[in-house]
């Protein structure tokens, strides 16, 4: 796994909404605007599962996803590839729940997926676009 550098790490403080990509087996992608992701430590993130379909039909035949993180206050630009695995019962589902419904009460917080960060790269334009950060 990779670990988020301290600047990626006040990067992806600042977003209010995360480009969330994922692709099926047979390679078709989809890209989704997510608000419920959060970083639980260097190398993991959560997202909560409000109203998912084909990110989770990709998921199921093939669990990766990729995370864009730019906007305004991110002072740079990089994307997250990782592992993702699906859960719907246990502790940490159950504070996925609790904090999802904090902001949005009749939020149905279904499911959460977690991302062990594998990947990051760089997407800025110019000379060093694509190259791999960690």
């Amino acid at each position: 796994m990779a670990a988020l550098t301290e600047e990626m790490k006040k990067a992806f403080a600042t977003m209010k909404a995360f480009p969330v990509a994922t692709a099926a087996k047979d390679g078709w992608p989809n890209v989704v605007p997510i608000g419920f992701v959060e970083l639980v430590d260097d190398e993991t993130i959560w997202i909560a599962d409000n109203f998912m379909k084909k990110t989770l039909a990709n998921i199921s035949e093939n669990p990766k996803v990729s995370i864009y993180i730019w906007g305004p206050e991110t002072k740079g630009c990089f994307q997250i590839k990782g592992d993702v695995k699906l859960k719907t019962f246990g502790a940490d589902f159950e504070k996925m729940q609790q904090t999802v419904r904090a902001k949005m009460a009749k939020a149905p917080a279904k499911g959460l997926l977690i991302v062990k960060i594998r990947e990051v790269f760089q997407c800025a334009p110019g000379p060093g676009a694509g190259e791999k950060l960690i």
